[in-house]
């Protein structure tokens, strides 16, 4: 069975608790995600940031929203982010205009 997000994004995070999820915007310290688990606001997520190499990443939810698709849509702000994690997300998805 395939998970949402595997259908059509890439998968971009892996989430602790079970899950991933691929990012869809980043401004900053920002994140908007599309994920395969839902999760509250106020919560904190930890991940692992796939790719070589592989970074914890630690996120704090701002809100969350059920798709028709049965995935969620995340926002939330990326916490203790180095310079590097900020640029390397940031290179991840397309710049908003």
């Amino acid at each position: 069975m395939s998970s949402p997000v595997a259908d059509h994004e890439a998968r971009h995070l892996e989430w602790s608790k079970g899950g991933s999820a691929s990012l869809l915007t980043v401004t900053a310290d920002a994140v908007t995600l599309r994920s395969t688990i839902p999760s509250p606001p106020g919560s904190r997520l930890e991940a692992t940031l796939l790719g070589d190499p592989p970074v914890s990443v630690k996120i704090k939810v701002h809100g969350s929203k059920l798709e028709a698709d049965g995935s969620f849509t995340l926002k939330g702000r990326v916490l203790e982010a180095t310079r590097a994690l900020r640029t390397r997300l940031a290179t991840l998805v397309a710049p908003v205009e």
